[in-house]
């Protein structure tokens, strides 16, 4: 038997690839503690530099203060982490159905419902007090607004029920640069509104990649996402148009940021590219799997890619960069 399958491969270029695929296991990520991954760390450090970038677009300029900087992620931190914990005890059922999901610390048995309800509630207690007063109440509020929207908004109330449900509970993700500004400044000026507006419109695109590559498990529960009701091709389609919004917003940081406009115009050039090169790479195979990945991953290191370079324009030395500088550069 075991010679038949080797003939069949070698004469099947499909089933050698399978075979190898196979034959190689793999990468495992590393298993974290139980009440550790219910919190869903890999979120995080996205949520905390679009923190950065509203700290960024505050009219009192960058860098704000170190205590402020180190209280405003330690809270957004705590908050995260809570609304990953809710998230996880209202989707529990469902995580159980999906394979991806399946082995979840909640689904699995690893962790108690009891457990993760009073992590839950302790994290946003925390997160809570470290913002209002270490912070200001703003940026508190604010940051518990954006638990609500992520836990009673989009997991409850949109998710199982729409398929535009990452279009309108994307403002969950939107909030913290809300958050970010409030902190330095104790008000939120155009440039906090304008990430605010980036993020909500970067996050269809961003989101729809994923659920292209898992259509089929949300498909096996009922959850009504895009490329689940319209299909891949359609999904593909919204993908794009949500891309070029993005790269069209983006460039409205130039006039809206309080000052580093034009360094952060010229920076953020090759990151537009970039995008619309992975949306075109998705727009001619859509049921890729190699050009959805591709998109999702290049989304996430874009919206990253933003706060640095907002970080930058706004640094001191960016500040002495004028107009004519930045042409005898490029010249």
């Amino acid at each position: 038997m075991v010679s038949a399958s080797l003939t069949n491969t070698a004469a099947d270029p499909t089933a050698a690839r399978d075979a190898t695929a196979t034959a190689t296991p793999p990468r495992r990520r590393p298993v974290l503690p139980a009440w550790l991954e219910i919190a869903k760390p890999r979120l995080i450090p996205l949520l905390l530099a679009t923190t950065l970038g509203g700290m960024a677009l505050a009219e009192e300029g960058w860098p704000a203060s170190g205590a402020t900087i180190a209280l405003t992620l330690l809270g957004g931190t705590l908050a995260s982490g809570a609304a990953g914990i809710l998230n996880c005890l209202w989707e529990q059922d469902l995580d159980g159905r999906m394979q991806r999901t399946s082995s979840r610390a909640l689904p699995s048995g690893r962790l108690a419902q009891n457990a993760a309800f009073g992590l839950a509630i302790s994290l946003t207690a925390a997160s809570v007090l470290v913002l209002s007063l270490g912070v200001n109440p703003l940026a508190a509020g604010l940051s518990l607004l954006g638990l609500c929207s992520y836990v009673l908004l989009y997991t409850a109330l949109l998710k199982p029920r729409t398929s535009q449900n990452i279009v309108i509970g994307g403002v969950a993700g939107a909030i913290p640069p809300l958050v970010g500004a409030a902190a330095v400044s104790g008000h939120l000026g155009l440039g906090a509104w304008w990430l605010f507006a980036l993020v909500m419109v970067w996050t269809p695109a961003h989101f729809w990649a994923l659920a292209l590559l898992l259509r089929d498990d949300y498909r096996s529960v009922g959850i009504p996402m895009l490329p689940v009701v319209k299909g891949v091709r359609v999904t593909v389609k919204a993908i794009n148009t949500y891309a070029w919004l993005t790269v069209t917003v983006s460039m409205l940081g130039m006039v809206v940021l309080p000052s580093g406009g034009l360094l952060y115009g010229l920076l953020v050039l090759p990151f537009n590219w970039r995008l619309l090169q992975q949306c075109r790479s998705l727009a001619r195979s859509p049921e890729d799997p190699a050009a959805q990945k591709g998109l999702f991953r290049w989304s996430i290191f874009y919206l990253f890619g933003i706060c640095l370079l907002l970080l930058l324009a706004r640094s001191p030395q960016a500040l002495d960069l004028q107009l004519g500088s930045l042409l005898t550069l490029l010249a």
